[in-house]
């Protein structure tokens, strides 16, 4: 498996060596040694993969993570120093692909890139819609009324899976399952948290009744009428 990757990392030593061990793999390669000209490199050019370091000069990983999720869904692997608990969760709830802390033996760097550049070419795109809401999987987008709305990865996903299932209840259980994951182990009312965030930003901000509670049972997306 080959490719086109970008590399954002500004200790020039490292960046080299992931070069060098890349282009032996057979993958092409570009660098940027901080966050506003990767920001750059990543908008204006066509890559399949970026490798993103979290500690960066002039922008940080995270808000060049952020902005590029505005507008491509493009595999995103975090590479960092930080090893809590919060920062890989903050990383992935904003859209990272995987999360790898440094240092790192080059052999599971290379096995994370082929599984998120497989799992990235496996993935149909999808444009799902209600009620003036526009949600596209291939830009990870979404819009109301034409107006871009920012949601984390968490939300993203939670309403994806909601407007697969658009006119019929789903449970909370079954929300948890597909949408954290079977192995999840936190608090079973992070459904209703992450729904009340998506009303926020959806139902309260465009005056529309998207997401319906069922008492007892679930929530369930409708078309407004």
């Amino acid at each position: 498996m080959s490719g086109k990757i970008l590399i954002i990392e500004d200790e020039e030593k490292i960046a080299r060596f992931i070069e060098l061990e890349l282009s032996y793999e057979g993958y092409v390669t570009n660098k940027a040694f901080d966050g506003r000209k990767g920001l750059e490199m990543a908008e204006h050019g066509e890559f399949d993969l970026i490798l993103l370091d979290i500690m960066l000069p002039q922008l940080s990983g995270m808000e060049v993570l952020r902005r590029i999720r505005r507008t491509s869904s493009i595999p995103i692997i975090m590479l960092t120093a930080r090893d809590s608990v919060m920062d890989k969760v903050s990383g992935l709830d904003r859209g990272a692909t995987d999360y790898i802390t440094k240092p790192f033996a080059i052999e599971e760097l290379l096995a994370r890139i082929r599984n998120a550049l497989r799992k990235n070419l496996n993935e149909d795109v999808e444009v799902l819609s209600a009620s003036g809401l526009v949600l596209d999987t291939g830009s990870r987008t979404v819009t109301v009324m034409g107006v871009p709305i920012d949601l984390t990865k968490r939300e993203f996903d939670l309403l994806h899976f909601m407007l697969k299932n658009k006119g019929m209840v789903v449970s909370r259980d079954s929300l948890l399952e597909n949408v954290w994951g079977f192995d999840f182990s936190g608090e079973t009312n992070s459904v209703d948290v992450y729904v009340r965030f998506l009303r926020g930003k959806i139902d309260e901000v465009f005056n529309i009744k998207l997401i319906h509670t069922v008492r007892g049972v679930g929530y369930v997306i409708k078309d407004e009428k």
